[in-house]
């Protein structure tokens, strides 16, 4: 199953520097430092001072912050970027520095949320109307969104089709349909992005959105537990491939997520209270709570992660009912 609230999480604050006593001599020891700072020498002293005598006092070191959720920092793709999971996905990266191009069906939502993170974080953020079920609209997108960024180094494929579908109920249309923009969009996809990917360099990486249906089955959801499960073992190929390239690819798999995709079903009497009982957290997720994971995952803090999935489900699918 796949769910919006905004994360605004602060910087550390670098501490204070401070400054280190003069160097003591050799010769003799040096009196205990006054509590008053030490003066600062002036940095332009000529070629031929003095300096066997006294040191200027040295500042002392404190590491820099290294923010390396938001490196490497060259642009993302992100496909249902429009709402949901996708803009929450946008917003994060934004927060962190790296520029976006948002895809979506809905041409006001990827609007909206390109200039939500132009406003708020000041990124780089285009955005297009784009059907991932068509793979020619896939080929032209790409260069486009490559170009508009400047670079090109991330790609989350968080578009997604859903809906009751019973076995008994099932026809080629539906099934084309959510195989299209959930399967085989992740193949063009990633297809597309290589020769950008070869520019950004070793660092890129890929997203998958899964789903726990890509890992369990459900009766009502045949062609969209399909496709989920699908995405996992195309996940786990072109991992195999993009990693001779320095590239990663991994995917989340989340549980219920309150998106616009489940909403719907929030209306069923009784239907949200029994998917939190089987959680062990006890709710339904929040988007940003997919969107933190996935941020990671494409960053320089997950280098050796590639061709696996994280489940994202508040404890779900490690229990079983008895």
């Amino acid at each position: 199953m796949t769910p919006t609230a905004a994360d605004d999480d602060g910087g550390t604050a670098r501490a204070p520097a401070t400054k280190r006593p003069a160097r003591r001599s050799p010769a003799k020891r040096a009196p205990r430092a006054s509590k008053t700072p030490n003066k600062a020498v002036p940095a332009n002293r000529g070629a031929g001072a003095n300096r066997s005598t006294e040191r200027a006092p040295r500042a002392k070191r404190v590491p820099a912050r290294s923010d390396r959720l938001g490196s490497p920092g060259t642009g993302v793709l992100i496909t249902g970027g429009g709402s949901g999971i996708g803009r929450q996905t946008a917003l994060a990266l934004a927060e962190v520095g790296r520029p976006v191009a948002i895809w979506d069906v809905d041409a006001d939502g990827a609007e909206e949320t390109a200039t939500l993170c132009h406003d708020r974080f000041g990124v780089t953020a285009d955005w297009s109307a784009v059907d991932v079920a068509d793979s020619a609209a896939i080929a032209a997108g790409v260069p486009q969104a490559a170009a508009a960024l400047g670079s090109l180094g991330g790609l989350v494929h968080a578009a997604g089709v859903s809906g009751a579908m019973a076995v008994d109920d099932i026809d080629d249309a539906d099934w084309d349909r959510t195989l299209e923009v959930n399967l085989r969009a992740a193949a063009m996809l990633s297809k597309a992005v290589m020769a950008p990917f070869r520019e950004a360099g070793p660092g890129s990486a890929v997203v998958f959105v899964s789903s726990i249906e890509g890992l369990f089955g459900s009766w009502l959801l045949t062609a969209y537990c399909a496709s989920k499960g699908g995405v996992l073992g195309v996940m786990r190929s072109i991992a195999q491939r993009f990693a001779t390239e320095g590239f990663r690819v991994n995917a989340v798999c989340p549980g219920a997520v309150a998106t616009p995709m489940l909403l719907p079903a929030f209306e069923i009497p009784g239907f949200r209270e029994r998917i939190e009982e089987r959680t062990p957290l006890g709710r339904i997720a929040d988007p940003e709570e997919i969107a933190r994971p996935i941020r990671f995952l494409l960053s320089a803090e997950a280098s050796f992660i590639t061709g696996t999935y994280l489940t994202i489900d508040g404890g779900m699918t490690s229990v079983t009912a008895i």
